[in-house]
């Protein structure tokens, strides 16, 4: 099931995407936390605008260095543990909207990754239990201001900025993300091309390690680190996401 949130010019809704991407049921409710039904409106795609699938009512959390072969081109190994990061929710946009580089800083990356989106409260489970909590996985662009990355020594204002974080199309409810193809574009260029099976950490480790520091809330979402090609992007450019199963995330990046 992918599920999608959108507006059509008032205020925003829910919706089920068909299997090619082209059509959007409307649903009632918040698919996280309350029964849904059908109104039996339904759109185009094309139509609409889509927005972040979810507004994290708690947190995003950044996984760094989860596929050795970006650790090794950011100069160093993978962890022996999940590297953890926070990102505030003002971080989060949709798909389409531009990611708005700040005039601090002058060395923005694009870093395609997979997102998953949690379903329930949990707090120290194991991996096996992962399963039930998660609700389902979309696109994410983990974009970082690389060179206050450099120069704080810590990560949360080069990777937490305003619109620094678009997640989309939709989240896929129902995948198995052990062996997805991963392809971010900048311009229509590939720039990277990896798979998810190269994660040094896989979902269910990711998410049973963050439930044992903070407790998983309906809504949170765990990035889960990006492949080997991270780059720079400039204004006027474009990078899109596309990951296996789920759809293409597209966002244009601009200065203001």
């Amino acid at each position: 099931m992918r599920i999608a949130r959108f507006t059509t010019g008032e205020d925003p809704v829910f919706g089920l995407v068909d299997g090619a991407g082209e059509k959007i049921a409307e649903i009632t409710g918040d698919p996280l936390y309350t029964k849904i039904e059908l109104t039996g409106v339904t759109h185009l795609v094309e139509d609409v605008r889509l927005l972040a699938p979810v507004i994290p009512r708690s947190k995003v959390i950044g996984i760094g260095k989860n596929y050795a072969d970006h650790a090794k081109e950011m100069g160093g190994e993978a962890p022996a543990e999940p590297l953890m990061f926070l990102i505030p929710n003002t971080a989060v946009v949709g798909p389409g909207e531009p990611v708005v580089i700040p005039d601090l800083t002058t060395e923005v990356h694009y870093e395609g990754e997979l997102a998953v989106v949690i379903g329930r409260l949990c707090k120290d489970i194991e991996p096996q239990e992962v399963p039930k909590v998660v609700f389902g996985y979309t696109c994410a662009d983990d974009v970082t201001a690389r060179d206050l990355q450099r120069g704080d020594g810590q990560w949360a204002r080069a990777k937490g900025m305003d619109t620094f974080c678009p997640i989309g199309p939709w989240i896929e409810t129902d995948l198995d993300p052990a062996d997805l193809r991963l392809r971010t574009r900048r311009d229509g260029e590939v720039v990277q091309d990896g798979t998810t099976a190269d994660m040094v950490h896989d979902v269910a480790a990711l998410v049973s390690h963050a439930s044992k520091a903070f407790t998983l809330l309906p809504g949170d979402v765990i990035l889960t680190g990006t492949p080997a090609g991270v780059g720079p992007v400039e204004e006027g450019q474009r990078v899109e996401v596309e990951i296996e199963g789920i759809g293409t995330l597209s966002n244009p990046f601009v200065r203001r």
